[in-house]
């Protein structure tokens, strides 16, 4: 039950860290003449910063040092940002996908794997340790 609970929390607060995300998104997007990287990767700097830091403290609860624990995200951030911007990139400049689709399914994919990764990998010795 503790985990079912654990993992609410994550999607609430990703939920909440989605809106900063695609409301940055949308404001670059639609009132700047940008392409769609620099959209996204403005949007998704944002987002992480403010999931990693509600993640840490109120779903992991975890006392681990903050510096190592952001190494560690910073480490999955940097397969992650690349592989998504310059494929969505891709999908909306050369394919014609709707770049909030992309931005969609970009949001869709991190939810999943961060999750995983910041449970088993950056958390996983001290979750509930603060």
């Amino acid at each position: 039950m503790k985990e079912v609970l654990r993992i609410i929390k994550f999607v609430l607060f990703s939920i909440s860290a989605g809106l900063i995300e695609i409301g940055t998104f949308t404001i670059l997007n639609e009132l700047c003449d940008l392409p769609y990287w620099p959209c996204y990767l403005v949007a998704l700097v944002l987002s992480v910063v403010w999931n990693f830091t509600l993640n840490r403290n109120f779903t992991f609860k975890s006392a681990s040092n903050v510096k190592v624990a952001m190494i560690k995200v910073f480490i999955y951030y940097l397969v992650f940002t690349p592989v998504t911007t310059v494929l969505g990139d891709y999908l909306v400049e050369k394919m014609l996908w709707n770049e909030y689709l992309v931005t969609g399914l970009n949001m869709t994919l991190n939810l999943v794997t961060e999750f995983l990764y910041q449970r088993y990998v950056v958390f996983k010795d001290s979750i509930d340790t603060k």
